[in-house]
């Protein structure tokens, strides 16, 4: 679910990406709750490396995909912003 190789001309609309994380959400199992989800996501909508305005900046992962996952962190290098 990563696309850290694209460039600024492919950019996805937001129901595409919703339906893509609803796809591959369905093969997840660990996954936090709402409340952490939302928590996250609010996080993640004021970072400066937050790119069109679904994709994380070091990682490349949609972050409403990554965000949901219990085993996952920010990956900021300078420390997660994740509490």
């Amino acid at each position: 679910m990563t696309c850290k190789g694209c460039s600024a001309s492919v950019r996805h609309s937001q129901a595409e990406v919703a339906e893509l994380i609803k796809e591959q959400l369905m093969l997840e199992d660990d996954l936090v709750d709402d409340d952490v989800y939302q928590a996250r996501l609010v996080t993640c909508e004021s970072c400066p490396h937050l790119q069109y305005e679904t994709t994380c900046g070091y990682c490349g992962c949609f972050v409403a995909f990554r965000a949901k996952l219990a085993y996952k962190k920010c990956p900021d290098p300078a420390g997660a912003r994740w509490g």
